[in-house]
């Protein structure tokens, strides 16, 4: 594995010029945000060496070098997810050809179920902390070289991250939320009963990516900033069928408002 992560961020530097040290995940329906960006070089999954390939409805599968606003970044339209079939290695293998990329800086979106009676279909919330109840740790075997054998998690996610963006929605006018994120495996959403249960241990939203990428990336010393778009409820007597179409509905939405969040926060 680790032969082939040098050999997929070799390939990617003798491909492109730019030399980024901010990488953004573009979750469900989030794949929008990289009409924000200034395309320099971009690849589809198929043509990188040993890159997996996303199978997911929404999630294109092209890893973008590029600017947001004067900023180089690299962003990755289309994630890989448990529920796909894939193991966890292969689950966070963008995340180690990141760190051998030089990226310092994460920032990890996502579309998610709302357990807090305080949220609504369409609102942002900044990912303060998770809780991991994937059946598989991505840091299961051999220790990778980037970090130690048992990572400190206090601040998965960064907390001068999470001022400067608090700073930034403050001064766009736009309403957020912060609370703690739920990982699961799925592929199936939530039942009412888990969703009570998520919310009693602590949850505030659920869903099934983030939490292994953010493991790693903390394992690589990468700083992490994460948003969640609520695209339904998990809340007692407000929850309905869910389909996946309308998840992307909802979190398309809200697109232009993190947009806006994460532009001036990846300037900063």
């Amino acid at each position: 594995m680790t032969a082939n992560i040098k050999d997929t961020a070799a390939w990617l530097l003798n491909h492109t010029a730019l030399r980024p040290t901010s990488a953004i995940i573009l979750g469900t329906g989030l794949g929008q945000l990289a009409k924000e960006i200034e395309v320099v070089d971009s690849f589809d999954y198929a043509d990188i060496p040993h890159f997996p390939l996303s199978t997911v409805e929404g999630h294109t599968g092209r890893l973008i070098f590029g600017r947001l606003g004067s900023t180089p970044v690299l962003a990755m339209q289309g994630r890989f997810h448990y529920y796909e079939g894939y193991d966890m290695k292969t689950v966070t293998y963008p995340i180690r050809v990141m760190h051998e990329l030089g990226i310092r800086t994460l920032f990890v979106s996502n579309a998610a179920g709302g357990m807090n009676p305080d949220f609504a279909v369409g609102d942002i919330m900044f990912i303060r902390d998770h809780i991991n109840l994937f059946p598989e740790h991505p840091l299961r075997g051999k220790n990778f070289p980037t970090g130690p054998r048992f990572p400190d998690m206090s601040e998965a996610y960064d907390r001068e991250l999470l001022r400067k963006a608090h700073a930034i929605a403050e001064s766009h006018g736009i309403k957020v939320h912060e609370g703690v994120y739920v990982g699961v495996s799925g592929p199936t959403y939530e039942t009412p009963a888990e969703y009570r249960f998520y919310h009693l241990m602590g949850g505030d939203a659920v869903g099934m990516s983030t939490v292994p990428e953010v493991i790693v990336a903390r394992h690589s010393n990468i700083r992490v900033f994460g948003v969640s778009i609520i695209t339904d409820l998990g809340v007692e007597g407000s929850i309905v069928k869910v389909s996946h179409e309308e998840v992307q509905q909802a979190a398309n939405a809200a697109q232009p408002l993190l947009a806006a969040i994460m532009r001036d926060l990846i300037a900063e």
